[in-house]
């Protein structure tokens, strides 16, 4: 048998082992990798999809939290996994396209890396200050602050996350200094927020929605470019004082590059279907999530725009992480 017949049976061989191995998709247990802190955002979206897909695909989806460098050690876990579709990571605005402009050394290739299965969610930020600050609508945020430059502390879930690039935004666009106080994800920034530690928070509406109807934060506005249903008498910032502002989180799942186009559809397919379910659509937009889904090219699409767009603020902000 010729070398080059040899390389051609195998080659067949390796595409029928695919075929099969995607038919049979999943055998055995899927990881979802959260790369931040559990219970924020992104960890709820993670527990939402896994606990549906259990039941859909007969197996065990176990979530995974590996926090770290702004999601770099989550999403990188993920990247050097086996392309077989049982590692799989929910990204986030900040692994999937923020971050390859925010460090100067990437351990992964923000698209070569990974194919789009869906997007999740998008996610409404919500501008909230503690009762004790003295500030009730967006124009007197921007007073205090001025009045008190680089006095006032805002927190976020972590160096080049959406809440870090919110407030450095509105910084930029208001000419304000505030001070940025990173934490390891935004749920564990909720304590020292609520406590007024750190008065000032762009944070996931899902995350202060039941804080603000507790008034145990006072909402001075959302960040979206559109009021949300969750909070309608709550204005854009655009509306409040900054005219073209805005900024939203948003969330999707991964795979490995070269993972079998079989299983990325099957994957789309029963992840875009349990975002169509009514319980789950009611749940997420109570809490200020849009359920999105849509095909794996409209993701994609998604995210280069928005790397297009977060290009250019970063820049003009000058945020660097290394």
């Amino acid at each position: 048998m010729g070398t080059g017949v040899r390389i051609m049976l195998v080659a067949a061989l390796a595409a029928v082992a695919v075929q099969a191995s995607a038919q049979t998709y999943p055998s055995r247990a899927v990881r979802i990798v959260v790369p931040f802190a559990p219970g924020g955002s992104t960890d709820i979206l993670a527990r939402t999809v896994a606990q549906r897909l259990i039941d859909v695909f007969g197996q065990q989806v176990i979530v995974d939290n590996r926090p770290g460098a702004n999601g770099l050690i989550g999403a990188d876990i993920v990247a050097k996994s086996p392309p077989d579709g049982y590692n799989l990571v929910m990204g986030s605005i900040g692994t999937h396209a923020t971050n390859a402009f925010l460090y100067s050394k990437m351990p992964y290739d923000t698209l070569k890396d990974f194919i789009p299965i869906t997007q999740t969610a998008i996610v409404t930020l919500v501008l909230v200050v503690h009762p004790s600050l003295p500030a009730h609508s967006v124009k007197e945020l921007i007073a205090l602050a001025r009045s008190r430059s680089g006095e006032i502390n805002y927190a976020s879930g972590g160096n080049g996350a959406s809440q870090h690039l919110a407030g450095e935004l509105f910084k930029y666009m208001t000419g304000i200094s505030m001070q940025h106080l990173p934490y390891k994800g935004s749920a564990p920034a909720m304590p020292d927020l609520l406590s007024g530690q750190v008065p000032v928070m762009f944070a996931d509406m899902p995350l202060v929605v039941q804080h603000i109807q507790s008034r145990k934060l006072r909402s001075l506005a959302v960040a979206g470019k559109e009021r949300n249903k969750a909070l309608p008498a709550i204005p854009t910032v655009a509306e409040a004082a900054v005219p073209g502002y805005y900024a939203f989180a948003w969330y999707g799942l991964f795979a490995p590059a070269n993972t079998p186009v079989e299983v990325t559809n099957r994957l789309n397919t029963e992840v875009v279907k349990i975002l169509k379910v009514p319980e789950i659509q009611q749940r997420l937009l109570a809490q200020g999530a849009e359920p999105v889904g849509g095909s794996s090219k409209e993701f994609r699409d998604f995210q280069l725009a928005e790397m297009s767009r977060w290009e250019k603020v970063i820049k003009a902000v000058n945020i660097r992480l290394d």
